[in-house]
């Protein structure tokens, strides 16, 4: 069986990592300072290596500058 972070509905996620730490200006090595992960954690995080819980995710948005719930909403929108 394959790895959830591989399932289709799970694609959806690491492309809008990458876009919210662009659109917030930061390189992976900033956002990685930010969070206290090297830049490994947050490359793996945008390729769909490693699965983001939901904790994780709500930190990455803030750090960006983003309001998790409207983003985590968009996504949950994208589903149906």
């Amino acid at each position: 069986m394959p790895k959830a972070q591989h399932s289709p509905t799970y694609r959806l996620l690491p492309p809008l990592l990458r876009k919210l730490r662009e659109a917030a200006g930061m390189t992976q090595r900033d956002l990685g300072k930010k969070l206290k992960k090297p830049q490994s954690w947050v490359y793996n995080c945008e390729s769909a290596n490693r699965r983001v819980d939901v904790t994780e995710f709500a930190l990455w948005c803030r750090t960006c500058g983003a309001d998790p719930v409207k983003i985590f909403g968009d996504v949950i929108a994208k589903l149906r």
